[in-house]
C-alpha cells in the first residue's frame, strides 16, 4: 500500500496559539472525503471557547472543494489546521491522524456532515471536559436535516436505532457510540486507539467502545448535532455490503459482548435458512422499490443485512 503523504494549512489563530505554547481545553477532530464542512465550520466558531479545530481532507482530491476549506479556516476566530492527506487511508486511520495533530487535553471527535443542534454545542462539550470525563457521547438527531423522498428509508431506519436519547443510549454504553460527536480525553485515546486493521465503513467505532468500556465508563449526554448526510437505499445498502467483513472482525474479537445484539441474534436465525443466494438479493430489491411502504422496506434492509451478516456467526 502507498504511503500516505500529508501538507497542512494553518489559520492565523493557528499559529498565534503555537506562538504562546499554550494548549487549548478541546480539539474539535473532524474527517472529510469529498464533502464540503462549511456549514459545520461556521457552525463550532463560538467566542470565548478555549478550543481548537483540525480538518482532514482525507484524500478526496477535489483541489476547488480544499481550496474553499482552506479559505473557510482562514476566516475562523478559533485556531484551526487543514491536514491534506493523499491518497484517502479511511475512516480508523484518518481519525488516529487526527489526534496526532491535536493538542488538546480532550479531542472531539465529529463527522463532516454534522450540524449542531444547541447554539452553545462547543461550550456544553468545553464543560464536560472541565469535568475531567473519559469519555462521552453526545448523541445525534435529525432535527435540522431536509426531507427528501430518496433519503426517507434511511431516515427510517435511523429514527428507530440510532437517534435516542442519552437515558436509553445509557443501558448499552458501548453499543450507541458513534464518531459523529464523540468526547474523548487524549490519554485515553493515546492508549486505546481505533483498529486500524477496519476497512470501508462500520463497526469501527463500536468495536473500539467495546474495548474502552473494560477500563472506562462512557457517559451518554444529550448534546446532539444533526446528521445531515443521509443515504440513498442503493448507498446504504452499499454501506452494509461494506460493514460484512467488518462485523466479523467484531465478531472474532467481541463474540461475548456483540451477540446480545439484534443485528447478531437476526443474524444467526437467518444462518441457518436454506437458500440464502435465492432470497437474499430478493430483500434488497424490495427494500430498493420506492413504491414500497417505507416500514415494509426497512424491515426488508434489516433483514438483508442481518443475511449478509450471517456469514460472521
Amino acid at each position: 500500500m502507498t504511503e500516505a503523504t500529508e501538507t497542512f494549512v494553518d489559520n492565523a489563530a493557528w499559529a498565534a496559539l503555537d506562538g504562546k505554547g499554550a494548549t487549548p481545553r478541546l480539539s474539535v477532530l473532524i474527517p472529510t472525503y469529498r464533502d464540503d464542512p462549511s456549514a459545520l465550520l461556521k457552525a463550532l466558531d463560538e467566542r470565548g471557547v478555549d478550543a481548537e479545530i483540525v480538518l482532514l481532507d482525507d484524500g478526496g482530491g477535489d483541489a476547488d472543494l480544499t481550496r474553499r476549506m482552506a479559505a473557510r479556516l482562514e476566516r475562523l476566530k478559533l485556531p484551526a489546521r487543514l491536514i491534506v492527506l493523499s491518497p484517502n487511508e479511511g475512516r480508523a486511520k484518518g481519525r488516529n491522524r487526527l489526534a496526532k495533530h491535536a493538542r488538546g487535553r480532550h479531542l472531539l471527535f465529529l463527522d463532516s456532515d454534522m450540524l449542531p443542534d444547541p447554539k452553545d454545542f462547543l461550550t456544553r462539550w468545553a464543560a464536560v471536559a472541565a469535568d475531567d470525563v473519559a469519555v462521552a457521547f453526545g448523541g445525534f438527531t435529525l432535527d435540522q436535516t431536509p426531507r427528501r423522498p430518496e433519503h426517507e428509508l434511511h431516515r427510517s431506519m435511523a429514527l428507530k436505532s440510532d437517534c435516542t436519547p442519552a437515558p436509553e443510549r445509557a443501558r448499552e454504553p458501548e453499543k450507541h457510540v458513534f464518531t459523529s460527536n464523540l468526547l474523548v480525553r487524549r490519554d485515553v485515546f493515546e492508549t486505546i486507539g481505533f483498529d486500524e486493521g477496519f476497512a470501508g465503513w462500520g463497526w469501527e467505532d463500536v468495536e473500539w467502545a467495546m474495548r474502552v468500556v473494560r477500563f472506562h465508563p462512557i457517559l451518554h449526554i444529550d448534546n446532539s448535532a444533526t446528521h445531515l448526510g443521509l443515504d440513498t437505499a442503493s448507498a446504504l445498502a452499499a454501506k452494509y455490503e461494506q460493514s460484512a467483513a467488518n462485523f466479523a472482525r467484531v465478531v472474532a474479537g467481541h463474540r461475548e459482548v456483540v451477540s446480545a445484539y439484534p443485528s447478531y441474534k437476526a443474524a444467526k436465525a437467518l444462518k441457518v435458512a436454506p437458500l440464502r443466494g435465492v432470497w437474499r438479493p430478493g430483500l434488497k430489491a424490495f427494500a430498493l422499490n420506492e413504491a414500497a411502504p417505507t416500514p415494509l422496506r426497512a424491515f426488508a434492509l434489516r433483514l438483508y443485512r442481518a443475511a449478509l451478516y450471517s456469514d460472521a456467526v
